[in-house]
């Protein structure tokens, strides 16, 4: 198509309800869709239709045509398409939840089919975790529930296309060429899955890359595995290797020990920093009294937080010499696996703050558990990996075209 003029809006919205009263409805919200869509363009440009400006960002390329099924009907959309632009455009009223949203009811659509279904629902019509019971006990309203979500039957055949669906969107992105990357922060969770007809915590590998040309993150990849023991990791990060992520200036991790041998095997040389945010959490095992605790987390944290290495290293020493005699198993710890944290210390100080733990993980997980609570028990490993990739594809799409993590100032 080709560019359009703008539009009247209320007119056109007002006349369209007018004429076709509550049927019309779903040509008005296109209409409404499609015209903050092309605000939104304008706004990613930079610039208004055929207007000359030297700030400009690409240029409108007409519109592709889609169908988006809602609870209102099916709208007919027009979604502007944008070229020459230095960062991807998709308008964030398409974007935003819809992946993760579909994923969701066809993961509880599959467990109501292998007979788990939910009894208590949130205001939101979702089922509230932690909450089932038999079958039989409310078929109907979870019929009614998933056809008001999305239009979805409860029968294995609209489940088995939803999910195909699915995964002919989600493939690809896991699937896609890695850019050069400059920092690796890897991290897992768990999550409830059922695995031939026992249900087991499978692991969840994520692995986030700081781009070396732009500095933004983004999500590489992910993996749903029986655990986190050597041999899943190192398929991982093979995968990931094989996609284009030959090597990288840092690996951020806590010391799961399948992790780190993984990662040594596939990623040899490069550099491995040990989260310090576990670092911290780790060494309170290793005091002995409860009134110590504050005393010994302040003087972690003016270790992490020393100007160079040369004083990390000096404080590290005072520190293990004040706890010989009070503490000598924790004295002894640290003596042992705090240099693992000190890694990030070869960096600038900017980007050190930033590496320095794998929070960023910790972040992404929390969002992750958002949705999957809902799931409660997933009914194979499919499901859990299409509702994770949908929910990351989401976050990373977000990253990706917003301002830079690190300065790629620095990452030069």
């Amino acid at each position: 198509m080709t560019e359009q003029n703008q539009i009247s809006l209320p007119d056109e919205v007002l006349n369209t309800i007018l004429t076709g009263g509550l049927d019309g409805l779903p040509e008005a919200v296109s209409l409404l869709i499609n015209h903050a869509m092309l605000i939104e363009r304008h706004r990613h440009l930079g610039a208004a239709p055929y207007e000359r400006v030297p700030t400009r960002n690409g240029h409108a390329n007409g519109f592709k045509k889609r169908s988006l099924d809602s609870r209102l009907g099916t709208l007919e959309l027009h979604v502007p398409q944008v070229r020459d632009s230095d960062q991807p455009f998709y308008p964030s009223a398409l974007q935003r939840g819809q992946r993760s949203e579909r994923a969701l009811i066809v993961a509880i659509a599959e467990m109501y089919l292998q007979g788990v279904c939910f009894a208590l629902l949130t205001p939101a019509g979702l089922p509230a975790a932690g909450h089932l019971r038999s079958r039989s006990g409310s078929t109907r309203r979870v019929t009614k529930i998933l056809q008001e979500l999305c239009g979805l039957e409860i029968t294995s055949t609209q489940v088995s296309r939803a999910a195909a669906e699915m995964d002919a969107m989600l493939e690809p992105w896991r699937q896609r060429p890695i850019p050069p990357i400059s920092h690796l922060i890897l991290d897992a969770r768990y999550e409830k899955v059922r695995v031939n007809g026992v249900v087991r915590s499978c692991a969840v590998l994520i692995a986030i890359g700081i781009r070396r040309q732009d500095g933004r993150r983004m999500i590489l990849g992910l993996s749903v595995s029986l655990s986190e023991a050597e041999v899943h990791w190192r398929e991982f990060l093979s995968s990931l290797k094989a996609r284009g992520l030959h090597t990288c200036s840092s690996i951020t991790s806590d010391a799961h020990e399948g992790l780190k041998a993984a990662a040594a095997a596939v990623y040899h040389g490069v550099p491995w920093n040990r989260c310090q945010f576990h670092l911290q959490q780790n060494a309170q095992a290793y005091v002995p009294k409860q009134s110590m605790k504050e005393a010994v987390a302040a003087d972690l944290r003016s270790i992490f937080k020393a100007e160079d290495l040369a004083t990390a290293q000096t404080k590290l020493a005072a520190m293990i010499e004040k706890y010989s005699a009070s503490a000598p198993q924790l004295a002894a710890w640290m003596e042992n696996n705090l240099p693992e944290g000190f890694t990030v210390f070869a960096f600038p100080e900017p980007i050190r703050k930033r590496l320095r733990t794998s929070n960023l993980c910790e972040a992404l997980n929390k969002q992750i558990r958002r949705r999957t609570r809902v799931a409660a028990i997933f009914p194979n490993p499919e499901s859990c990996l299409r509702l994770v990739s949908a929910i990351l594809m989401e976050i990373s799409e977000a990253w990706e075209t917003s301002t830079a993590y690190l300065s790629p100032e620095l990452l030069k």
